[in-house]
């Protein structure tokens, strides 16, 4: 409840009648305009209506803003700055009465008809028995803080919130400034939780602003440091401009430690008395410990974000190469987690005779680990595509390379090669322990292709089978991984999406282009599952292209 300015003229005429609050007359007013007190009067829509000669006096021709800090106290006493409290009749407010950036204790009465009399001792009183507002307390300010500062993310938003936290409590300006490149400052800027600023500066040299660079280099328990006005006025002008007419500006460091990696500092521009007394500095360096912290993690997320993101660009499938006489297309769709890979692939690599090399797999497991060593597979089989095209000995050169490098988990593949001839596309596949290649033809059905093989990267003594089939124009062979057929139903988890829905759907879509086909079925599974979690899923489909 901050009082606006009264319609009237800063003389405040005389109430009366509906203008006034119920009860009061000319006895009540006289009585009031004759005590030391300042008193003012508030309408029910927190319009200042009066004051008294005293009040007067204090504020001069200023409008002064009136504050409210603390709720009702029913019963008790207030507590006083110094500890000790005076007694606080029952249904009185406290606020401030601030006055050019001034603020003046007050009491804080309630009146009939939703109006309040706000009342500032005399100096003579406040000497004798001092009224101090209930000063709000650091351990709540900081259990605020907390979650907010928690919750930001990324250097931006971090810095964005501190500045925003302390604009609300500990000053009426900050500044957050933290070291960018090329010799500048990055400058995050709060005067009320509306009014924020964004920008860089130039860092200001040591020997023109000491102050400011012995913070940014400090660490360890940060203390908060007045920064002279001669200082303040060396910074650049969209800094310093900010600064001018306050009673204090004080830096303190965000760093917390030298193995943090953070370093910048926190500019608090105070006009009026601090919101926490005698506790102000406690707060502010509690405050800033918490706010190093905050951006110190934020700065770690970051380098963990860039390090996931390089991985997953290396890890993710590249769009299939264009191939005369065939088309691709494919769908990959990792299981829900911190990465967008998984365990399912698929690569396509061209040969210079106009045929290529394909490979769909599902390494066990997904997340991470298996991210990690689907990267070692398909690195493993680029290279060794480019030496041998039998699908049979790849995969054993493949089993033996996982047996070797020690790894529990196992893989399933189909893989071979596409070359399209003249009226079609010959497909030579080879499978490790995968599910079926289905064939849909132009014309309808869906055919398998029974390739027998073990799983790859279990045992040494893994056997591995091949076969031959032909595509005519508009036919396809769809290689899946297992996140299709294992779909778990939206209501009811036991029941899976399986090898006949597979077909169906494929029955259907027969005659289709490919695209068409594996759109038609990414839907279907789509529909089966609902919001409901699943497997890595990746699809592969190699059309004959008319």
């Amino acid at each position: 409840m901050v009082s606006r300015p009264a319609p009237a003229s800063a003389a405040l005429p005389p109430m009366a009648g509906d203008d006034a609050p119920p009860g009061f007359d000319a006895f009540g007013r006289a009585v009031l305009e004759d005590v030391r007190d300042a008193v003012f009067l508030q309408d029910a829509a927190s319009v200042l209506r009066w004051a008294n000669p005293a009040a007067r006096t204090l504020t001069g021709d200023i409008e002064p803003k009136l504050h409210p800090v603390a709720e009702t106290l029913t019963t008790g006493a207030a507590p006083r700055a110094g500890g000790s409290a005076t007694q606080a009749p029952a249904g009185q407010l406290f606020g401030h009465v601030e006055v050019a950036g001034h603020r003046h204790p007050a009491r804080v009465r309630a009146l009939p008809g939703g109006w309040h009399a706000w009342t500032v001792p005399s100096l003579d009183e406040a000497r004798t028995e001092r009224v101090d507002v209930p000063q709000r307390r650091v351990s709540d300010f900081l259990a605020e803080a907390g979650p907010r500062l928690a919750a930001a993310r990324g250097r931006h938003g971090t810095a964005r919130v501190i500045a925003e936290i302390a604009a609300a409590a500990l000053a009426e300006t900050v500044f957050v400034l933290l070291p960018t490149t090329r010799g500048r400052w990055e400058w995050w800027s709060c005067e009320n939780p509306s009014a924020h600023g964004h920008g860089r500066i130039r860092r200001v040299p040591t020997q023109v602003a000491p102050v400011l660079a012995a913070t940014f280099g400090a660490t360890g328990r940060p203390r908060p440091v007045p920064v002279p006005a001669a200082e303040v006025a060396t910074l650049p002008s969209v800094v310093a401009d900010r600064f001018a007419g306050h009673a204090e500006v004080t830096v303190v460091s965000l760093g917390p430690s030298v193995s943090a990696g953070v370093t910048g500092a926190l500019l608090l521009g105070r006009r009026a008395d601090p919101e926490f007394g005698g506790e102000q500095d406690r707060a502010v360096v509690e405050f800033a410990k918490a706010s190093g912290t905050a951006l110190a993690n934020a700065q770690r997320y970051a380098r963990q974000e860039e390090a996931t993101r390089g991985l997953e660009t290396t890890l993710r499938p590249a769009d299939p190469p264009e191939l005369d006489g065939a088309r691709f297309e494919t769908w990959y769709e990792p299981a829900a987690g911190v990465l967008t890979v998984g365990g399912d692939f698929y690569d396509v690599l061209p040969h210079d005779d106009g045929s290529a090399f394909l490979v769909l797999g599902d390494i066990c497991g997904k997340g991470a680990e298996a991210a990690a060593l689907t990267g070692r597979v398909r690195h493993a089989l680029t290279a060794l595509a480019m030496v041998e095209r039998d699908g049979r000995t790849l995969l054993r050169l493949l089993n033996e390379l996982l047996i070797a490098g020690g790894s529990s988990r196992f893989a399933t593949l189909v893989l071979g090669t596409a070359t399209p001839s003249e009226g079609g596309v010959d497909l030579t596949l080879a499978s490790g322990g995968h599910p079926a290649p289905l064939i849909v033809r132009h014309a309808g059905g869906v055919e398998e292709v029974t390739v027998p093989g073990t799983l790859v990267g279990i045992s040494p003594q893994a056997r591995f089978a091949e076969a031959r089939v032909r595509l005519g124009p508009g036919d396809l062979c769809l290689l899946y991984t297992d996140g299709i057929t294992e779909a778990r139903n939206r209501h009811d988890p036991s029941e899976l999406f399986g090898d006949d829905r597979l077909r169906a759907v494929l029955t259907a879509a027969a005659g289709q282009p490919a695209r068409e086909v594996v759109r038609r079925l990414r839907q279907a599974v789509r529909d089966w599952l609902g919001s409901s979690a699943h497997d890595d899923i990746a699809v592969l489909a190699v059309e004959c292209a008319d």
